[in-house]
């Protein structure tokens, strides 16, 4: 499945403000999803950043004037505007804010955006005292009147020296937005709940059984479901990633939290989908104090977890439930098993070990096993890519 911005025509937005310089990994980003990227910078963002950094990452010419000449002799803004798919202006001046909201079209970028009618992402960066002045609340309050989709700033310091909101999103934030404004809501008004990552089951107050989960898998799915218009809820075992944007995540330690977040969770979900790798079994008891290495050998004695999917899929009523098997050999056996025994609706299954698959990687190879006795085998792609598939089976089934 390609990515969900894969030849999508999008024109980004750069304003002369000191953040300008996340714009250029704004750009890799969108350019690593295969968008084809055109760039539009107002003269005061060309002194912060030069154009031709921008033009060597897009590919294309870049244009900071209404009348930049070379091929593209004029901007030829309504011609791009019909053919854009998306906008996002990162960063968003407190000027260009101003302009946008009373249709001022006085150089290349604001007179491309009076032009336009496919979504525009504002993302505005400025001082703090700015930000909150009362004009440019005003006038953010008109742009999302009028359908503009405004991202809030983050806070923290601020490069003029204070300390507030006026921050430019991370990068990979402001992408995670406008690749949910330009994706079909088709799960609009369901409730999806996304286990993650890998559950630890401490023996003392160092060690723990666990396994390699790093959680990219669940996490791709969580966010996938948000840019698709549910409500998400994310329970995740310990990883090192971000909690996703809008979506609520509970954090846990072992399977037992796991288990009672993700069933006081599950009634209220139309979706379930189970991406944790859950720890089997966990210790019969658990040393108070750091175990001494005094004895040649040890033995551990170790008791069965609750089967957290086991008791979804008995009480699933009216809900999807999907599960994952991670196997290292016999892949269709166990997973069909897996999907019958736990009253699946779909097991996405794959090989451990495999390059490109699996913990830890950014790429999954997965076949998708589907209670008739039919099965798909997916090409490698990024997890964001095969969560969306996933999620396009779940939808098909909602049908």
């Amino acid at each position: 499945m390609p990515s969900r911005l894969k030849e999508k025509q999008i024109v980004l937005g750069v304003t002369g403000g000191i953040a300008a310089y996340k714009s250029v990994e704004l750009l890799r980003l969108l350019t690593k999803q295969d968008a084809k990227v055109r760039v539009i910078m107002t003269e005061n963002a060309a002194k912060f950043v030069g154009p031709l950094t921008f033009a060597a990452l897009s590919g294309r010419a870049v244009h900071t004037s209404l009348f930049d000449g070379g091929d593209e002799a004029d901007i030829k803004h309504i011609e791009w505007a019909q053919e854009t798919d998306g906008v996002v202006i990162a960063p968003a001046t407190a000027n260009s804010v101003g302009k946008i909201a009373h249709g001022i079209a006085d150089d290349a970028l604001s007179t491309f955006i009076t032009a336009v009618t496919a979504p525009v992402l504002i993302c505005p960066s400025m001082n703090s005292d700015m930000y909150l002045s009362p004009a440019v609340q005003r006038n953010l309050g008109v742009l999302r009147e009028d359908g503009f989709y405004v991202l809030s700033p983050g806070e923290g310091d601020l490069a003029c020296g204070t300390v507030g909101p006026g921050r430019l999103p991370d990068p990979p934030d402001i992408l995670d937005r406008l690749i949910a404004y330009l994706t079909p809501n088709d799960l609009d008004g369901k409730s999806v709940l996304v286990s993650a990552g890998p559950t630890q089951e401490p023996i003392d107050p160092v060690r723990f059984i666990s396994n390699p989960s790093s959680g990219k898998m669940g996490y791709a799915l969580a966010r996938a479901a948000e840019n698709r218009g549910a409500a998400v809820t994310l329970v995740s075992g310990p990883s090192q990633l971000p909690d996703p944007v809008n979506v609520r995540t509970i954090r846990i330690q072992t399977a037992e939290q796991m288990a009672n977040a993700v069933l006081e969770t599950a009634d209220k979900a139309d979706i379930i989908i189970k991406a944790a790798a859950v720890s089997d079994y966990r210790p019969v008891r658990q040393s108070e104090q750091k175990i001494k290495k005094s004895k040649d050998e040890m033995t551990l004695s170790l008791i069965k977890n609750m089967d957290i999917l086991k008791s979804l899929g008995e009480e699933k009523e009216n809900r999807i439930v999907v599960g994952f098997a991670a196997e290292t050999e016999h892949l269709k056996q166990h997973a069909t098993e897996k999907l019958r025994a736990k009253n699946l609706d779909l097991i996405v299954g794959n090989l451990v070990g495999k390059p490109g698959s699996g913990f830890e990687s950014d790429t999954n190879s997965v076949s998708i096993f589907h209670r008739d006795g039919s099965f798909e085998v997916l090409q490698t792609m990024e997890k964001d890519a095969v969560a969306h598939t996933v999620l396009d089976r779940v939808v098909a089934l909602l049908r």
